[in-house]
């Protein structure tokens, strides 16, 4: 058993823990998005209600979020798409700050259509990864 055990690590036990980090890594980038959505619904419905605090407070979460998902860019590996990722959320934090001071529907509305599409982006990254094969042992 244990000689199979060390042919597994060998062979594949590297693989499979960088598939199994890669699809932590998206499980979390989605769960960032889905709060950031979230928040800008939430501060969408709070400015339609004159509800300022709650609607700053939740601005300000979507705004950290997005400053995390472009700090957590990499530039080294990500190329032009890293670059371009972190140009919208320079622009994403821009308007969100626009529409906290101006109390803009709109602006928020923008930021929502631009965030979701690149959530459903990453949505489909799951399907792109290869299949971790079950190394467990019975």
């Amino acid at each position: 058993m244990r000689m199979n055990f060390k042919a597994m690590e060998s062979y594949g036990a590297d693989n499979v823990a960088s598939q199994a980090s890669v699809a932590n890594n998206v499980a979390l980038i989605q769960m960032l998005f889905d709060g950031l959505l979230e928040n800008i619904s939430a501060a969408k419905g709070h400015m339609e209600r004159g509800a300022i605090m709650e609607k700053g407070n939740c601005i300000s979460r979507a705004g950290r979020i997005v400053v995390g998902l472009q700090g957590s860019l990499d530039f080294e590996k990500g190329g032009d798409l890293a670059r371009n990722l972190n140009d919208l959320y320079s622009y994403v934090t821009r308007r969100l700050i626009h529409a906290n001071a101006r109390n803009d529907v709109a602006a928020l509305e923008e930021v929502r259509g631009l965030m979701d599409e690149i959530s459903q982006a990453w949505r489909e990254v799951p399907a792109l990864l290869p299949v971790q094969k079950d190394f467990s042992w019975h």
